[in-house]
């Protein structure tokens, strides 16, 4: 599987993100009202708007993202090295160098940006945070009149799905299966806003951010069928 990718070509990411403000009163009547109409189908009777806005952080028109998390083989060393490293702090400084790294280093052809979820997820979700934020879009996410075959994206959810497209299987669960140690040791996505915005604890979301990142790249290992990554083969940057 991918036996012709090289690693080095290969940006793993993940990212974490909260709603646009801390409580629902907190935004403007107009988004109240929109987001309102957008999650009355998940909520039903359950939940009011105000009680379902734990949950704003998922859509990128009423949330944001706090942390981008990168990782990467480097190429010509004489032992295997995965580095990473995250981009956090106001959300359009950090989405101007994640940016800046993507046009810099992973700009070229065969280079490919690789996520759990992440054609459903990650890469729209930058890709439209951009545009709110009045950035233009590196091509690698800027999808725009090319093929199928031709988008430079690589989903490990994607290929653990071998075409069942009504199958999802959780980060978590695909490490634990297939015997790779679990990322999820501390905080879940549910908890990231509450870190955030109570504890204001970013230290604690870049922790989190940085192990999914290599939970997936130890996820493409796997499927490479090569050895998973020593922890003196992972270094922070």
């Amino acid at each position: 599987m991918h036996t012709h990718l090289k690693l080095e070509h290969v940006l793993f990411l993940d990212i974490e993100t909260v709603p646009q403000e801390e409580n629902f009163n907190l935004i403007s009547e107009d988004l109240q009202e929109l987001y309102t109409k957008k999650t009355a189908y998940q909520r039903k009777d359950d939940f009011t708007p105000e009680e379902f806005y734990e949950r704003a952080g998922i859509w990128a028109e009423f949330g944001k993202i706090v942390c981008i998390s990168v990782g990467y083989f480097t190429p010509n060393t004489s032992e295997r090295q995965f580095r990473v490293t995250s981009f956090y702090g106001e959300e359009k400084e950090l989405l101007l160098e994640f940016k800046q790294l993507i046009d810099t280093h992973y700009n070229q052809p065969q280079h490919v940006l690789c996520a759990h979820n992440g054609k459903e997820f990650d890469f729209p979700y930058i890709a439209r945070r951009m545009i709110i934020n009045e950035i233009s879009l590196p091509n690698k996410l800027n999808l725009f009149g090319k093929k199928p075959w031709e988008v430079p994206h690589l989903d490990t959810l994607e290929l653990w799905k071998f075409g069942d497209y009504k199958h999802y299987t959780s980060l978590k669960l695909l490490t634990t299966i297939l015997n790779i140690p679990s990322p999820k040791d501390d905080i879940d996505g549910s908890q990231v806003k509450d870190v955030f915005y109570k504890e204001k604890n970013i230290d604690r979301i870049i922790i989190y951010c940085e192990k999914d990142t290599i939970a997936v790249a130890q996820i493409l290992l796997k499927f490479k069928q090569q050895p998973l990554l020593a922890p003196h083969e992972i270094i922070s940057v």
